[in-house]
């Protein structure tokens, strides 16, 4: 089966599915999307079960096979996904509540790698799998940072304050950066060979070099794309311009060995805000947002439909199910801790509210990004249960939380005005 007629099938389900949920079932899109592939593909899995010499749907198992869901969505569909979120965030405001954003993105997605590897280790221990502390260490990284393709197509759904709304979209578009860059330094932790050593110096260097320059990346690209967008006044060539910015940015991070997540949100932060008051002409911003969101709703759809079929090929076993079924009240109580405990020490200022705990607790939705990085940890005995430990917590958070946050939103918190999301549509 070619490339083209994977790409084939993988759409064409998308818009079927798409069309049936937005038919008949009352659930937001991604979602919707989600919830019927994990179905079908339980489906498929319980008939191959009942009829073991048959393999009715063995093609279609061996085209999941062929797809390499890391570097798709890593190598793929991030950049693209990224982008398109932070176009559409409101940079002024963003800067407003700066200090919030810095500190869950940065803070709470350390604080919560903490609790979430020792924690692990501790359950693995309990279960009796032999686990060393570097590898559940590793599963902490890849599982700590709110996913921002979930909490994006989460927050179209949920009507919340815009500062709270800034608060959430700036820590899940710059979290995964660090998530990334933390999941890279216990890997190498985890995987030094006899007599290799990882010295503070070095994961230091890993990190400014990671972070601060891909940051430093997305502004310079942004802004040589801003300026060359207010040189003319030609929607198909700006147009052409934001295509060649993210996927020039992205491929540069990767020469670059810097991060690139980080690059791309940069880069769309500034064009996003800047572009729209000096650089594009109504018509032009009526073009490049309407693309850009266009291809948001795709990639999402096809992301998260992917993400339930990979039921298709994934196999666990009990032990691994067991330890999983536990990691999904851990990982809250570690989000509980990382949004808390900021919230506590800044009770007497307007910096961050208390109130606000349960909402950004149960809004820390994990994705297609943690399910990549378990994907990609290289073959050992702790690969089973990290990786059947993040499909469950990424199935739970999108299903269970995603379908629940707007409940939970008007039982806690007072929305007063429009969204952010209101404020900036387009």
């Amino acid at each position: 089966m070619s490339i083209f007629e994977l790409s084939a099938i993988l759409l064409s389900l998308s818009a079927v599915l798409g069309w049936i949920n937005h038919k008949y079932l009352p659930m937001p899109n991604t979602i919707g999307l989600l919830v019927m592939s994990v179905a079908a593909s339980l489906i498929l899995v319980a008939i191959d079960a009942a009829y073991p010499g048959r393999h009715f749907f063995e093609p279609l198992t061996q085209a999941m096979l062929r797809i390499d869901f890391t570097e798709v969505v890593m190598n793929g569909m991030l950049a693209f996904l990224l982008f398109a979120g932070s176009l559409h965030v409101d940079l002024g405001r963003m800067r407003e509540r700066a200090a919030p954003v810095a500190i869950l993105a940065l803070f709470g997605t350390i604080v919560s790698t903490a609790i979430v590897g020792g924690g692990f280790w501790l359950l693995a221990k309990l279960f009796g799998q032999d686990m060393p502390l570097a590898w559940a260490m590793v599963f902490g990284a890849l599982i700590s940072p709110t996913d921002p393709v979930a909490v994006l197509a989460t927050l179209k759904n949920v009507k919340v304050p815009a500062d709270l709304e800034v608060e959430m979209q700036g820590e899940s578009l710059f979290n995964d950066g660090i998530g990334i860059v933390l999941f890279t330094v216990m890997l190498l932790f985890a995987t030094q060979a006899e007599g290799d050593k990882v010295t503070a110096e070095s994961v230091l260097k890993l990190l400014l070099v990671e972070g601060g320059g891909g940051l430093l990346l997305g502004i310079v690209t942004g802004g040589i794309a801003y300026w060359a967008m207010r040189l003319i006044d030609d929607y198909s060539v700006e147009v052409l311009i934001s295509l060649a910015l993210v996927t020039a940015t992205y491929a540069i991070a990767e020469r670059l060995h810097v991060s690139g997540p980080l690059s791309v949100v940069a880069a769309g932060l500034l064009v996003g805000y800047h572009g729209p008051r000096k650089a594009m002409s109504d018509r032009t911003q009526t073009y490049l947002f309407g693309l850009w969101t266009l291809i948001d709703e795709i990639l999402n759809s096809v992301l998260f439909l992917l993400i339930g079929l990979e039921v298709l090929v994934l196999r666990f076993d009990t032990l691994s199910l067991e330890i999983a079924a536990v990691a999904i009240p851990l990982v809250l109580l570690a989000r509980l801790i990382a949004v808390g405990a900021p919230a506590l020490a800044a009770w007497s200022s307007d910096m961050m509210s208390t109130r606000n705990v349960p909402f950004l607790t149960w809004a820390g939705i994990r994705g297609g990004i943690s399910i990549a990085l378990a994907l990609s940890v290289p073959d050992s005995p702790a690969k089973l249960v990290i990786l059947s430990s993040t499909y469950s917590v990424v199935l739970f958070s999108i299903i269970v939380q995603g379908l629940t946050l707007g409940a939970l939103a008007r039982r806690t918190i007072f929305v007063e005005g429009p969204s952010v999301a209101e404020k900036t549509s387009r």
